[in-house]
């Protein structure tokens, strides 16, 4: 299930500076799957890009060649959150996005939805590994949410 999308969207421009500042060309297919993941509010999955690109044009091996390129990057977080689908994200600068943040998924409709970072607080005890520490973990909650309630 695609994410809704946002409102103000950058210029072509930015986004052709950002994947050029990233070391990569920028290219038609690129632009619009950044585009894509600017505008979402939650991760998206390779096949929630092809519905939503492939009107453009973009087949499925051109969208999921630019998701790893951009992955590689820096550009694109990519998680799995447990169902086996890698879903993907827009690194974004300031605190909204800007790292690895928790995930909630609901067990009976799928829908995923970012989490901001307080909503989980992590905290090491004696015996747990040192990634704990140091947050470098992804925490992915599960249950209802709340239209499924």
């Amino acid at each position: 299930m695609a994410a809704k999308k946002g409102s103000a969207q950058p210029k072509l421009a930015e986004f052709q500076e950002k994947i050029r500042a990233a070391g990569l060309r920028s290219t038609a297919p690129r632009v619009a799957v950044l585009r894509e993941l600017e505008s979402a509010t939650a991760p998206l999955s390779h096949a929630d890009l092809v519905d939503a690109l492939g009107g453009d044009g973009y087949d499925r091996v051109t969208i999921y060649r630019n998701l790893t390129d951009l992955t590689e990057a820096g550009l694109v977080m990519r998680a799995d959150l447990g169902d086996h689908v890698w879903r993907f994200e827009l690194r974004r600068a300031g605190k909204e996005h800007s790292g690895t943040h928790p995930h909630f998924t609901c067990t009976d409709c799928g829908t995923v939805s970012c989490l901001p970072e307080e909503s989980v607080r992590i905290t090491s005890a004696r015996g747990a590994p040192k990634a704990i520490a140091a947050r470098a973990v992804e925490v992915h909650l599960r249950g209802l949410c709340d239209r499924c309630d």
